[in-house]
């Protein structure tokens, strides 16, 4: 696909506006020293920086024509058009063009790539399981002193003595490493399975809340290979899925204009899992197209190289 000046400019254009709308708040309160529990969250557990999700990627497979795209040649993964492709679009041969170097990818981050494509095609395969209703985040804070607390500028909704009632009266069962290896030591043992990174790529399962999250992570663990604007829905359900996340917390946000979703009571179970089946839904249409988009990829990081 050969993409004119006068069509990937706007796309490129439209792509920032996208990114600002979340990028600029977070940079603003960076600035002043001030935190979010809610909104950062994209920001500073994951590792692309705002500068990076800034960058709009066409995906692999594109050409960029046009002056401003041979500043491309530049970046990472990008290269100059050959002669051969200009001439498949028409364009005489020494004309400004840019591709991503989808050779040059693999070679260094193969099997990043193969591992994202087990996680995505391994989580989809799977059943959703919505039994675990945001029970996480209680056992990130069970029988700790509030200084100790991951969000020590917080206040515990419920105070801590029930916060723990809470843990102690439901069944945790966490799939997520991610998710799990934050728990406190004394509720380690009450998770009712035992997720690590060795056996990440067979417990992740479509209803979890942080695998569903985590479609931004293998989204921009590939860029440039994937086209921004895919990147982007994932970030955006991403961001929504956080504030479900903490609305489920044992955390007080009503003053940052999250009421709760009570887990504690079975009106609060209901609608955490009405939430989390619709994330769910909408996470399995995403992860197709994430796979649909990695297909081919996947198919030449296999193929051994004459």
């Amino acid at each position: 696909m050969f993409l004119s000046r006068n069509e990937w400019l706007p796309r490129q254009s439209a792509h920032e506006q996208r990114v600002r709308r979340y990028a600029e708040p977070y940079l603003e309160r960076r600035s002043a020293g001030r935190k979010h529990p809610v909104e950062d969250f994209l920001f500073t557990y994951y590792t692309q920086k705002p500068g990076q999700l800034l960058r709009w990627h066409p995906g692999a497979g594109v050409v960029l024509c046009g002056p401003e795209a041979a500043a491309r040649t530049g970046w990472k993964y990008y290269r100059a058009a050959d002669d051969a492709e200009l001439a498949a679009g028409g364009l005489p041969a020494g004309s400004p063009a840019v591709t991503v170097d989808v050779d040059a990818f693999i070679r260094d981050r193969r099997e990043a790539l193969q591992f994202a494509g087990i996680i995505l095609a391994g989580t989809a395969a799977r059943p959703a399981q919505f039994g675990c209703f945001g029970l996480h985040e209680w056992a990130m804070v069970y029988r700790q002193d509030k200084f100790d607390l991951r969000h020590e500028y917080l206040q515990l909704r419920l105070g801590s003595g029930r916060t723990d009632e809470v843990v102690e009266e439901n069944r945790i069962r966490c799939s997520h490493f991610d998710a799990f290896r934050f728990y406190t030591p004394d509720a380690v043992p009450l998770n009712s399975m035992v997720p690590s990174r060795e056996n990440q790529r067979t417990m992740e399962q479509p209803g979890c809340l942080h695998a569903n999250m985590d479609l931004y992570k293998w989204a921009y663990k590939l860029a440039p290979l994937l086209p921004s604007e895919i990147v982007m829905d994932c970030f955006e359900l991403s961001w929504r899925i956080r504030v479900m996340d903490m609305q489920a917390s044992p955390y007080d946000l009503a003053d940052w204009g999250y009421p709760a979703i009570r887990i504690e009571t079975p009106e609060g179970k209901a609608e955490y899992v009405e939430y989390q089946r619709a994330f769910a839904a909408e996470s399995q249409r995403l992860r197709q197209r994430l796979l649909q988009h990695l297909e081919p990829l996947l198919h030449a990081a296999a193929t051994p190289r004459q």
